[in-house]
């Protein structure tokens, strides 16, 4: 009769219910002779407690999962209660360990080639920036077939934009137009006539080469075969899918139009840089540029000075390192030249060698030379797409961004430039009561509180200027993000596989070379 368990009473149950280990602490206070024996692990328990660890393989190692007392009451057996070992983690029966929500993952089309995929973002970086830009729908854009038309210098390129989309507002979900490189610049013209004074990031152009489209509308040749059209067509491709993905820039009617419009759009007029326009913009900016140096703004937000420095010194840095990916870039393709020469060389060695097993591995040497050839040319080409055109791309992203921290600060000055304005009104106003000219007073009045409505407007515009500011620098901190770890990790990847395969190719020349008697 010692070997079997007491039977579990009804005090026993009421107590677990209360208190699942308050077993523990009477024994220590309180033995009894009646509970000694539900106290002391026999055989039947240890089987039971061994068989319940088979069970949960988790049960020991469960720190960090925590359950409520409701359900700890309702799942834990009695025999938990008699264990006090067990406290840490009181083992569970038919139940699993919870599964972490997943981590939402966020798609961003960049390119014609791959969807961006962000796992595991941080709460900051995700605020106030997925509520309202997943919802709307999806949309892919491709710039293909570039095409010549015409000759001379006459000449221009045109390219076919394919747009893909599930967003109810574009009238079919494929379009394909055909667009000159001036509508491009034209509908950047007047997305950021429209969108950065509200303080809206603006995705940039790609700029004009005067001397890259000379050199294609004096040349003969076939425009895909020209690395200069290659690098226009991927640029064009990453400016509009960046401008689609913005969730305010997406619905815009001069976006829609772009990418719907049938036929030919009316001609910009201010695309060129040796128009009216383009040079009243450089005035502008010359005027601008004068205006901040003279006028100091006091900012009073510290998020707003420490994101300025923190831009700049972004600026500076990928300056640098775009200039770093170009230059290895040129020294990779002038590698892969060499490279060719020599392979060209060691073949010419080769044939003229009397000795068989040396003209033999000299010949496997040139056609190894020549494979490592095309790899290095073909390196050189990730080095300049993947890594220097992700460089340029955020420098001129940089400066759209410092454009409106601008339209803040002019914001800002009428603000201060009104006040200081209302100020002399009412000294104006208190001179006209002094002197009693009460025909002047109403006037006057009139002036103040039309300027208070000023201040009153330029606060209110400073203010929500900021807010949008500050929702644009999160979306942009995110998908630079975003963006520089799949460039990153395409770079890593296509930069080993080139180095895998030269691995093979030498290992495959060494037989030949340890030949030669």
């Amino acid at each position: 009769m010692a070997s079997e368990p007491p039977p579990f009473d009804e005090e026993t149950d009421q107590k677990d219910e209360d208190d699942l280990f308050s077993d523990a602490k009477e024994q220590k206070s309180e033995p009894s002779p009646s509970e000694e024996p539900a106290s002391l692990p026999i055989n039947d328990e240890d089987a039971g407690i061994k068989e319940k660890d088979e069970d949960d393989l988790f049960a020991g190692g469960g720190d960090e999962v925590k359950l409520d007392d409701s359900e700890t009451e309702e799942e834990v057996p009695p025999v938990a209660a008699a264990v006090p070992e067990k406290k840490a983690a009181p083992p569970v029966v038919g139940a699993t360990s919870p599964k972490p929500e997943p981590t939402p993952q966020i798609s961003v089309s960049q390119s014609s080639t791959s969807s961006s995929k962000l796992s595991g973002t941080t709460k900051s970086s995700r605020d106030e920036v997925d509520v309202d830009e997943e919802d709307e729908g999806t949309i892919e854009i491709r710039v293909m077939e570039p095409q010549k038309m015409g000759d001379g210098i006459g000449a221009y390129m045109v390219y076919r934009v394919v747009t893909k989309t599930s967003i109810p507002a574009f009238r079919k979900p494929e379009l394909s137009v055909l667009r000159r490189f001036s509508d491009f610049l034209g509908l950047h013209a007047r997305l950021q006539e429209k969108n950065v004074k509200n303080g809206i990031i603006v995705p940039p152009a790609p700029e004009k080469s005067v001397v890259g489209m000379t050199k294609i509308k004096m040349s003969k040749e076939e425009s895909g075969s020209s690395d200069f059209v290659e690098r226009r067509r991927a640029a064009l491709e990453r400016y509009l899918n960046r401008t689609a993905q913005h969730p305010v820039l997406r619905n815009d009617p001069d976006l829609q139009d772009f990418l719907e419009r049938d036929g030919e759009l009316p001609k910009s007029t201010s695309t060129s840089a040796l128009s009216g326009a383009g040079v009243m913009r450089l005035f502008h900016k010359m005027g601008d540029a004068v205006e901040k140096i003279t006028f100091k703004m006091d900012e009073t937000d510290e998020w707003f000075e420490e994101k300025q420095q923190q831009i700049e010194a972004l600026d500076q840095q990928l300056r640098k390192l775009h200039s770093s990916v170009e230059a290895l870039s040129m020294h990779r393709k002038e590698l892969s030249s060499t490279t060719a020469v020599f392979a060209k060389s060691a073949a010419m060695l080769g044939s003229v060698e009397e000795h068989t097993a040396l003209s033999r591995a000299l010949s496997q040497l040139a056609e190894t030379e020549e494979k490592i050839e095309q790899l290095h040319k073909e390196q050189a080409e990730h080095d300049f797409f993947t890594m220097a055109e992700l460089m340029k791309d955020y420098i001129s992203l940089i400066g759209a961004v410092k454009e409106v921290f601008h339209e803040r600060y002019k914001l800002y000055k009428n603000w201060k430039d009104a006040e200081v304005v209302l100020g002399k009104k009412r000294e104006n106003k208190a001179k006209l009561e002094v002197q009693h000219k009460t025909d002047k007073i109403s006037q006057a009045q009139q002036e103040i509180t039309e300027y208070e409505q000023k201040v009153e407007k330029g606060q209110e515009d400073f203010e929500k200027i900021s807010d949008t500011i500050r929702k644009e620098i999160r979306r942009f901190e995110k998908y630079r993000v975003i963006d520089f770890k799949n460039s990153v990790v395409k770079y890593l990847e296509a930069l080993m596989e080139n180095q895998q395969k030269m691995i093979k190719f030498w290992e495959t020349f060494l037989p030949e070379a340890k030949a030669i008697a």
